[in-house]
C-alpha cells in the first residue's frame, strides 16, 4: 500500500536536503517540494506564523517508521510535521514504480 507523507521544512534548502536523503536511502520514490507556503500553528501557548516549504513524499506504508526516524535525525524542528495519508488509489504502473524504486530493485546512485 502506498502513502503520501506531508513534511514541512523551515526553508527550501532544508527541504531539498531532506528530500535527497529520503531518496538516497530509498525511503521514497518521489518527493515534491512546494516552496513558499505560510503555516500558522500553535506553539508553546501562542499562535505562530512561519514561511515554510512543504514536502510531498510518495512511499510505501511499510517504510513509514524508517522514514520517520530518518526525518527526525535530519530535521531542525523539535517536533517536525510528519503526516502520512493512505493513497486510496494509484494506477498499477505508478504503484509498481514506487515499489521498485523503494526496494532493492532500484539502482543506488
Amino acid at each position: 500500500m502506498l502513502a503520501v507523507v506531508l513534511i514541512t521544512c523551515p526553508s527550501g534548502e532544508v527541504a531539498r536536503e531532506i528530500a535527497n536523503m529520503l531518496l538516497r536511502r530509498r525511503l521514497a520514490a518521489c518527493v515534491s517540494i512546494i516552496p513558499g507556503i505560510k503555516s500558522l500553528f500553535w506553539w508553546e501557548g501562542r499562535v505562530e506564523e512561519e514561511d515554510e516549504a512543504l514536502l510531498i513524499v510518495k512511499t510505501r506504508v511499510e517504510l513509514l517508521r524508517g522514514l520517520e526516524e530518518a526525518v527526525k535525525e535530519a530535521h531542525p524542528y523539535k517536533v517536525p510535521e510528519i503526516l502520512a495519508l493512505p493513497a486510496v488509489f494509484s494506477s498499477m504502473a505508478y504503484l509498481d514504480w514506487v515499489v521498485h524504486e523503494t526496494s532493492m530493485g532500484g539502482q543506488v546512485s
